[in-house]
């Protein structure tokens, strides 16, 4: 058992599961992180999206009241059908843009300087979605204006709508919860909302991803295999439950500004370090 391995492993599930849900983007920074540990190659790469599973468990512990009440209301009450609907929505658009552009995708994006350069801009966006450096009355809060304040108020139109900004985050650095979180919140859709509607929407997303990538590559894998990515699904997933349950608390007090500025710092501070030849960052 190369103990190393096991390791890195460890660090890059530690990666994942606070980056998965944070608007910071897990795949940028797993890309990153692999670059400087030298844990970059094709098997790696289906690890990095396998360990997003042990992610979505953590997700699945914090919302399983809700998810097991509307599974067990499904057939009974209209509400719950529409909530299900609304999910399998949003999620259909990931699916039919992955299948046409995630091979091309990988091959010309996954790279450090463009990981980098998608962290600024996505700082910059969530800066204007919260409305920094703008006047607002006093006591006044961005979800005064919000025109769903949760997520069983949505229409399938509004489904639909985040569903295809999620599709954003198919472009390392982007971050998926940050595209759903903040997306949602410019179509009208209270911090919270978009935020619980980013953790229901990244269940299907993230497991779908994971099972398609395993299969697809399943011939670089052996039982070998198995410890490296049982280290990396287990550290994914507590540090994914720790990550979530702090962020529904944060977000009751507290706006994304702090990482925005953390994602631009981060992206200036890989592009100084790749041109000044600091770090050799590689793809």
């Amino acid at each position: 058992m190369d103990v190393t391995l096991l390791i890195k492993a460890a660090v890059m599930g530690v990666v994942e599961g606070l980056t998965e849900f944070l608007p910071i983007s897990s795949t940028g920074h797993l890309i990153l992180a692999g670059a400087l540990l030298g844990f970059d190659d094709d098997k790696a790469k289906v690890f990095d999206i396998a360990i997003q599973t042990g992610a979505i468990f953590a997700v699945i512990i914090v919302y399983w009241q809700k998810i097991q009440s509307t599974v067990a209301a499904l057939p009974s009450q209209r509400l719950a059908r529409r909530f299900a609907l609304n999910v399998l929505i949003a999620f259909i658009p990931a699916v039919v843009l992955g299948l046409l552009l995630g091979k091309a995708i990988k091959a010309h994006l996954f790279t450090p300087t463009v990981v980098a350069s998608t962290f600024i801009l996505g700082g910059l966006i969530i800066l204007w979605a919260e409305g920094w450096g703008r006047a607002r009355a006093p006591g006044e809060h961005p979800d005064d204006h919000a025109r769903i304040l949760n997520v069983e108020s949505m229409s399938p139109l509004d489904a639909l709508k985040v569903g295809l900004v999620q599709c954003l985050a198919m472009v390392p650095g982007t971050s998926r919860s940050g595209a759903t979180i903040i997306g949602g919140m410019l179509l009208g859709l209270s911090r919270k909302a978009a935020t619980d509607f980013s953790f229901y929407l990244a269940i299907p997303t993230l497991v779908g991803a994971g099972a398609y990538s395993l299969y697809k590559e399943r011939a670089l894998l052996s039982w070998a295999d198995a410890p490296m990515f049982g280290v990396g699904l287990l550290f994914s997933f507590l540090s994914a439950w720790a990550c979530v349950r702090w962020l529904l608390r944060y977000i009751a007090t507290h706006s994304f500004v702090p990482f925005a500025w953390y994602r631009i710092g981060f992206g200036c501070l890989v592009l100084i370090s790749a041109w000044g030849g600091w770090v050799q960052w590689k793809a």
